[in-house]
């Protein structure tokens, strides 16, 4: 059985992180373990920033964005040797166990210590829900809340203009955001790498569409669709005539105070991963699945494909123009 277990953040920050990391303390101490939380990620690990905590340095964080433990990344963990180096810290203090909160860069390096002998466990914190092994990641929730509440804003005024918006929202390769987003604020495209369009079908689109009484459109982009979103606008003004906007979100997306979804979820991991720890698990991510917690062995989780839902491609087909 572990004794002393550290959390940390690493990657990009997702709101609702910090309502896991007092999950995750406030559990480890009720079951009687010695809880250090680790600052900075991987990137703190190697350079000691380690401290030992009580439930009250998790007081009043639940409703707060970010993650009071920051974050960084850290290219150089995949290196072997600084893979020994962090273990060795770990060791050395006593941690015996490890819970990582972050994504699939995240999960590789707790695999990596997991095969050094420390106990590890993975949870899903990710704005872009790209992770396969989980159907939600913490901070999705309020990110597509967050992108709801922008284009709902821009909306007005692309209509008083009657101007078409290209809105691009972020969700690395997945494309949930937008997709989910897209549907939620009836925008007349969503292109993303589950539902593609190039810059002269978008064109033909805007031909069809102004044959109608509407005149504005909204369209939802997935960041790395297009190399430069600016452009595309301005050859969409080119081609039609039709005066192009374009919107990158960017990371006012990642901000914001975590939705009462995340907290919920975020605060279940926690608990779910100290259960994990104490009952011998180990080298394992924990995610949801149809409403249901798994375990998943981290090397399978990494391995697993990303698979669209259909359903939701569907739904554009039908719903959206």
């Amino acid at each position: 059985m572990v004794h002393k277990v550290a959390v940390l953040t690493s990657g990009g920050d997702a709101p609702g992180m910090n309502a896991c990391i007092r999950a995750v303390i406030r559990t480890g101490i009720k079951y009687g373990l010695d809880m250090f939380v680790i600052y900075e990620g991987y990137k703190g690990l190697l350079n000691g920033k380690i401290e030992q905590v009580d439930r009250n340095f998790v007081s009043d964080i639940i409703n707060r964005g970010g993650t009071i433990l920051n974050s960084a990344r850290l290219p150089e963990f995949k290196n072997p040797e600084v893979q020994k180096r962090a273990a060795e810290i770990l060791n050395n203090i006593g941690i015996d166990g490890l819970i990582v909160i972050g994504g699939d860069g995240s999960y590789r390096g707790a695999q990596a210590l997991s095969r050094l002998g420390i106990n590890t466990i993975g949870l899903p914190g990710t704005i872009d829900n790209d992770i396969a092994s989980t159907d939600y990641t913490i901070g999705y929730d309020t990110c597509l809340n967050t992108i709801c509440e922008c284009v709902d804003k821009i909306r007005d005024t692309a209509t008083s203009h009657q101007r078409c918006t290209l809105i691009e929202v972020m969700g690395n390769h997945c494309g949930d955001l937008a997709i989910n987003s897209g549907i939620a604020e009836g925008v007349e495209m969503i292109v993303s790498a589950d539902h593609p369009m190039n810059e002269q079908q978008i064109v033909e689109k805007l031909g069809q569409l102004q044959g109608g009484k509407k005149k504005h459109s909204l369209i939802i982009v997935s960041e790395k669709q297009f190399a430069n979103v600016y452009d595309v606008a301005k050859y969409i003004e080119k081609e039609t005539g039709i005066e192009t906007r374009a919107e990158v979100l960017g990371h006012l997306q990642r901000g914001g105070s975590p939705s009462a979804r995340d907290r919920i979820l975020a605060t279940e991991f926690g608990v779910e991963a100290i259960k994990a720890l104490v009952n011998g698990e180990t080298s394992i991510c924990i995610g949801i699945k149809n409403d249901k917690m798994v375990h998943i062995d981290i090397e399978e989780a990494l391995a697993m494909p990303r698979i669209p839902n259909r359903n939701l491609l569907e739904v554009i087909k039908l719903v959206n123009r």
